[in-house]
């Protein structure tokens, strides 16, 4: 299971939830760890938890939607340890106003860190991986994206935006053998959805309507995305994977 052994992951979000767990899975397959948070300790944590375990990991503190410097930091990266293997646009906010209550702010925010900061980070990397003629991008949407949700159209929005570029790089970087999914969870455990307001009459609801009868741990996610991030995903490009416990079902 050390099928990424010598590759280099850079992880946005990383400091805590399914960035977490993408970063500990993928350096226990072998992947050197980048693990971007805006909360510099919290990607330092996750950074320790993986030299722990007796991977190799970087802390890279910095907002993703401060393109200009997400850009700078990630061309340093490249520049210092020569490759960037697998790119998982992971960072994200949540927020679930109905739409006369969003404003302008909010929803620019949205867009800001959820679109623009896949869309530079991607661009930051993609250099490196034609210059390699290989790399792994994987873009976290979410069941919201594909059939949207009452509430949060801005967050939903922002994960449907993030299905098109998937598809849109998918075939504009295939000719140097980079790779582009995305992995569209449904509800998942993580610190981000335990902070909302009346999560426990929340989760009730939406367990009672998923097959399975629950939400995902995060590790369940991190699986989706070692596989796509593996060379047995080495013919799978532009596609939406979705774990949701069967709550939506598509593609069939």
């Amino acid at each position: 299971m050390r099928e990424l052994e010598g590759s280099i992951a850079v992880i946005t979000g990383a400091g805590a939830g399914m960035g977490r767990a993408h970063a500990l899975l993928l350096a226990e397959r072998g992947a050197g760890i980048v693990a971007q948070d805006i909360r510099g300790d919290k990607a330092e944590e996750t950074a320790a938890l993986v030299r722990e375990s007796g991977g190799e990991a970087t802390a890279l503190a910095c907002d993703v939607a401060d393109t200009e410097r997400l850009t700078a930091l990630l061309g340093e990266l490249a520049a210092r340890l020569g490759r960037i293997d697998i790119l998982v646009n992971n960072a994200g906010i949540g927020g679930e106003p109905v739409i006369e209550d969003v404003t302008e702010a909010e929803f620019d925010r949205t867009f800001a860190v959820h679109v623009k900061g896949s869309f530079f980070a991607t661009r930051a990397v993609v250099p490196t991986m034609k210059r390699q003629r290989r790399g792994k991008i994987i873009n976290i949407s979410s069941i919201w994206g594909m059939v949207g949700h009452h509430y949060a159209s801005p967050y939903c929005g922002a994960k449907a935006a993030l299905l098109g570029l998937t598809k849109a790089w998918a075939k504009e970087l295939a000719p140097w053998n980079i790779h582009v999914n995305a992995v569209a969870p449904g509800g998942v455990v993580t610190e981000m959805v335990l902070a909302q307001p009346d999560i426990e009459a929340k989760m009730a609801q939406k367990v009672a309507r998923v097959p399975l009868g629950r939400y995902a741990e995060p590790r369940e996610l991190s699986y989706t995305v070692a596989f796509l991030a593996s060379p047995q995903a080495d013919f799978i490009t532009g596609q939406v994977i979705s774990p949701n416990g069967g709550e939506v079902i598509v593609g069939i």
